[in-house]
């Protein structure tokens, strides 16, 4: 448990750790709320309405996928992937081909994207034969790279910083137990990394109440918690940090992740600043009755969680593995099919 107890609430914007700053947004992000979207790379360039309205389609598809069963014929979308993957590439080449398109899997784990030729040579050959790009990198640089130099929708898979697609999955299995996401209490517990700051992004952006817990020194860096106050400000939701494990009570959802991701190299060090952090029955029991249980998955039993709580009836984690595809085919009917 952290000795400091360092907790910090800010709500519509309000400043908990410095003055927000608006982010840079290149041609990737389009303009917030235009209703139209032009790729996905990070969730802080969706405004409340463009959330619910791929939430909606999301929920639409899944629902009714025999309506969709062309939305994409005669379009190809390559997939692009540095890093090892099950959910995102099986969940994405299945949904291309549900949507009548073809998808071509490019593996990069050997060579990553830049290496052999620059990122603009790159996505301006791309573009010339696929009508989408999805790509599963290290660096957001290299997708912004994409983003600006291709002609194309762009889509982030993973990065080392943002994970826009799993958020919207998460959010849409939330929204198929609440119904409405607004002024619900879910909370991150773990390290600060992409999947807490898209988490964060997106449930602010929706009207919930998103505590994130994590050790001293694993927080979000201070410019993710600026612009998670700025979206807290569009989506009427709100932000709390703190260090205190038992921060978790009175949470009607608790989600945690791995402790390190696959790029980091101090995994030891880690396992002991997050002893302490692990969600197992006896921290559960401290959340609202009934709380759900979210991950993204992989899991380390026993590790980040015990297996108690992820195979416990309120665990939701297979659930959010289906709705990856879900969330991820209403993106692309939004950036390929105008829906």
């Amino acid at each position: 448990m952290a000795a400091s107890g360092k907790r910090r609430t800010a709500r519509g914007g309000q400043s908990g750790r410095g003055a927000a700053r608006p982010a840079a947004r290149g041609r990737g992000s389009g303009k917030r709320g235009s209703g139209r979207m032009t790729d996905l790379l990070t969730i802080d360039a969706m405004s409340p309405a463009d959330l619910e309205r791929t939430l909606a389609l999301a929920a639409e598809f899944k629902a009714k996928p025999a309506k969709f069963a062309t939305a994409l014929k005669g379009k190809s979308v390559v997939m692009l992937f540095e890093k090892p993957s099950l959910r995102t590439r099986v969940s994405f080449e299945v949904g291309v081909v549900r949507l009548g398109g073809h998808a071509l899997f490019y593996d990069h784990q050997a060579q990553r994207i830049g290496a052999r030729e620059s990122v603009r040579d790159y996505a301006k050959n791309l573009e010339r034969w696929v009508h989408a790009i999805v790509a599963r990198v290290y660096e957001q640089g290299t997708l912004t790279g994409l983003a600006a130099h291709s002609n194309v929708p762009v889509v982030n898979a993973l990065s080392n910083e943002h994970h826009p697609c799993q958020a919207l999955a998460d959010l849409l299995t939330l929204r198929e137990r609440w119904g409405k996401l607004a002024g619900k209490r879910l909370c991150f517990i773990g390290d600060g990394n992409n999947v807490a700051t898209s988490l964060a992004q997106a449930g602010v952006l929706a009207g919930m109440i998103v505590t994130v817990i994590t050790p001293p020194g694993y927080g979000l860096p201070e410019a993710t918690e600026a612009k998670i106050r700025e979206l807290a400000a569009a989506g009427g939701g709100e932000l709390v940090i703190s260090e205190e494990p038992g921060a978790v009570a009175g949470q009607q959802a608790v989600y945690t992740d791995e402790w390190a991701s696959m790029h980091h190299a101090d995994g030891a060090k880690r396992a002991k600043a997050f002893a302490g952090y692990q969600v197992n029955a006896g921290l559960m029991a401290k959340a609202a009755r009934g709380a759900l249980f979210m991950h993204c998955l992989p899991a380390q039993r026993g590790g980040e969680v015990t297996d108690e709580v992820i195979d416990a009836p309120t665990s939701v984690v297979y659930d959010q593995a289906e709705n990856r595809m879900h969330a991820q085919n209403a993106v692309l009917l939004r950036l390929l099919a105008g829906k």
